[in-house]
């Protein structure tokens, strides 16, 4: 087997239409495998992952996102020799907000939202790769700065700001007609974000999520 490069693991990730998003060394820490050298964190690669996904097995049965990462990325994991976490299933829960903001390549948002260089407010982790290589991304430029930052000002009822996520205030507002181009088109918040606008999330995606979240609140 050819030794394992980002390149490599690029390859590999694509006919899934998955990224990796970002890294951190995980050499020695508790929580990880004695082997385990890196951590890399994946999510879906635009344009084409939502009409992939539509297409698999999982579609049409219950969460068939987060069985169709279990697959895919658990499948990944073994062929590498390595281990598959999930920011689902528990709880317990992996750290996966702390385990993002290690890699360089994901912030805290002025709105507490992660933020992606190249995926704005819309990035999604979908699961992570622990493997035996030392393998990380280099750091990226943060996109927040000087960017006037429209996320904090977005939401029409302050749901989502500077102080934190006020849940209860965003279910409220969604139940509202007022609330129908959040449901239909994905948070508002999250398409402000100038980087959010550049990446070619569908808005058929943004609103099966908003859905979820919605109906499980």
């Amino acid at each position: 087997m050819a030794k394992l490069s980002l390149d490599r693991l690029t390859a590999l990730l694509e006919p899934h239409f998955l990224e990796v998003l970002g890294g951190f060394d995980c050499a020695g820490e508790a929580g990880f495998p004695d082997w385990a050298r890196s951590a890399l964190l994946l999510g879906p690669r635009e344009p084409g992952f939502w009409a992939h996904l539509k297409a698999q097995p999982e579609w049409g049965g219950a969460d068939p996102v987060d069985r169709w990462s279990r697959r895919v990325i658990g499948r990944l994991a073994c062929d590498l020799g390595g281990k598959a976490r999930f920011p689902f299933g528990g709880p317990p829960y992996d750290p996966f907000y702390q385990w993002a903001l290690r890699t360089g390549r994901v912030w805290d948002s002025p709105v507490r939202l992660l933020v992606h260089g190249t995926q704005g407010l819309m990035v999604s982790i979908r699961g992570a790769l622990v493997l035996r290589e030392a393998l990380k991304l280099p750091a990226a430029h943060k996109p927040c700065e000087g960017c006037a930052q429209p996320c904090v000002t977005a939401c029409p009822v302050g749901a989502l700001g500077a102080e934190g996520y006020d849940v209860p205030a965003c279910h409220s507002f969604l139940d509202q007609p007022e609330g129908t181009d959040c449901l239909s088109n994905g948070c508002r918040v999250r398409r402000a974000c100038p980087v959010s606008q550049g990446y070619a999330r569908l808005g058929e995606q943004s609103a099966y999520h908003m859905g979820r979240f919605h109906r499980a609140g």
